[in-house]
């Protein structure tokens, strides 16, 4: 049934203030957990001294936000200003060359703080990638790409080239493997364009302006090479109707979520408490399942406020970033679950749609996700937790397709055929909310502890059966529905600007 189905407006009322009390009531839970572990022993190394005045302390157990905010946060400070700043001079004078400025001002960067050596390593990866793009085959492009980026991600060969870089400071481990791991990627899809094109081949010089665009150099995400050597080329810089307003306005929104995270965790140390497992497991299934949730939360913000300002300076370079990860509380199918959308296009570009095509055959798309997460599972670097996760995040991925095919079969089409769509609508949110579920229990795996995704699985299917299972998927229900709500009001206006286009 379409997407645009509507539902009776005091239906959606009901739906829209369960989940309000279920968000209440499981986070009031979450809290008096907090308030209450604030000084046991177990958490000493997690919840920092914060806010006295409130009597609160900070969950301080995410290694990367606390690293941003203090040991790296005059790096980017002074980095990004100086970029924006050579940028802007640039785009006024000699815009035709503000690609060569980017490229100049990120090998400057990249020397500055890692070091020659370490620029050497990324200029030799260049230089290989770009001599195997030469050739002009596809299948060698794959292979010599995903070798060079095992070489940063499996032992021993990244220790082998760790050892070449001499001193140490508390973000070279950090940066090493940021700017290492992005750098190939961008080498891949340079050497893969570069194979597509009819007439000769992209220049060395392009892929070293492709590569150190020092927005995108450390942390991504990653912009394939056609969408960024034909925006970075254009010569006439023009803004779009309140494009500066809406630039303004999505950094003042990405300070807004930098402040209220940092209120969030002096309330709720949904970071800290799943390491105690003999703690938590005293918690209500509503308090544990609200956790599981909120990690996943967590991280998507976190994601959002990274990709979020980097993408800021990128529009003022006159670029058109990847947008930020779809927000996880949007979403019921596998298909659009990532937190980064940079490599998820990546992925999707020179491997899944590759492979999948159309994604409606159950073959094809087996073999598309398995080499999607083959990929996934070396772009994260093997590990134990790391192959669990994309096992999981595989076979749901796979399954969904497995349910379509079979519902599309007699007599379930015929059946469906005879429903309202009201009704047909409210069926696949059933099934849409089990499969919400199970994207928050596999994404935990690698966002928290394999312990921690087994404990809530156990608790919300086995222990908690059959009163907090179906008051769980109820309430899950409920949310599903208010976003395919969302979902047919977006479709309704996406078709009214299509409509006006063509008019």
């Amino acid at each position: 049934m379409g997407v645009k189905t509507m539902l009776p407006s005091y239906e959606l009322g009901f739906y829209a203030l369960a989940v309000t009390c279920a968000v209440v009531y499981s986070g009031s839970g979450i809290f008096e957990a907090s308030r209450d572990s604030m000084n046991r022993k177990a958490f000493r190394d997690g919840i920092k001294p914060g806010w006295h005045y409130f009597g609160r302390k900070m969950d301080v157990a995410d290694f990367e936000w606390v690293m941003w905010f203090t040991s790296f946060r005059n790096v980017i400070i002074f980095a990004l200003s100086g970029h924006v700043i050579f940028g802007k001079i640039c785009s006024m004078t000699v815009p035709q060359h503000r690609a060569v400025v980017y490229m100049l001002y990120g090998i400057s960067a990249v020397l500055g703080s890692m070091g020659l050596v370490y620029l050497m390593i990324i200029l030799s990866h260049c230089l290989v990638l770009y001599s195997v793009a030469l050739a002009k085959q596809k299948w060698l492009c794959y292979m010599a790409g995903l070798c060079c980026l095992a070489s940063f991600k499996v032992e021993p060969f990244i220790s082998w080239q760790v050892g070449f870089i001499t001193g140490a400071f508390d973000l070279q481990d950090v940066l090493f493997c940021g700017g290492s791991g992005f750098t190939i990627m961008r080498c891949m899809s340079f050497a893969l364009e570069s194979s597509k094109r009819k007439e000769g081949i992209y220049s060395i010089f392009d892929l070293l302006k492709y590569n150190f665009y020092l927005p995108f150099f450390f942390f991504g995400p990653v912009m394939t090479f056609d969408q960024f050597h034909a925006q970075v080329s254009t010569r006439e810089l023009r803004r779009k109707d309140d494009e500066m307003r809406n630039i303004r306005v999505h950094a003042l929104l990405h300070v807004g979520a930098i402040i209220a995270v940092d209120i969030f965790f002096h309330f709720f140390y949904i970071l800290t408490l799943p390491s105690d497992l003999k703690f938590i497991s005293r918690l209500s299934d509503w308090s544990l399942a609200g956790l599981a949730y909120s990690n996943l939360v967590y991280d998507w913000v976190k994601a959002a406020v990274m990709f979020g300002v980097i993408n800021t300076i990128a529009r003022l370079d006159h670029l058109d970033p990847p947008q930020p990860p779809k927000c996880i509380t949007m979403l019921y199918v596998f298909a659009e679950t990532h937190f980064d959308r940079g490599i998820n296009d990546w992925l999707c570009k020179y491997v899944y749609d590759h492979i999948g095509e159309n994604h409606d055959n159950i073959t094809k798309e087996l073999m598309a996700t398995i080499a999607t997460f083959a990929v996934t599972t070396l772009w994260l670097g093997p590990c134990e937790i790391v192959y669990i996760w994309s096992v999981f995040n595989c076979f749901g991925l796979n399954f969904e397709l497995w349910v379509q095919k079979f519902f599309q079969q007699e007599p379930f089409a015929k059946l469906e055929a005879k429903m309202s769509a009201a009704m047909s609508r409210r069926i696949r949110a059933v099934f849409g909310a089990a499969n919400f579920w199970a994207i928050v229990l596999y994404n935990i795996l690698a966002l928290n502890s394999l312990e921690f995704a087994l404990l809530v699985t156990k608790r919300l299917l086995l222990m908690g059966f059959p009163v907090s299972t179906l008051s769980i998927w109820f309430i899950t229900y409920c949310g599903v529905q208010l976003i395919k709500e969302r979902e047919r009001i977006l479709a309704i206006e996406e078709e009214k600007c299509d409509k006006a286009k063509v008019e």
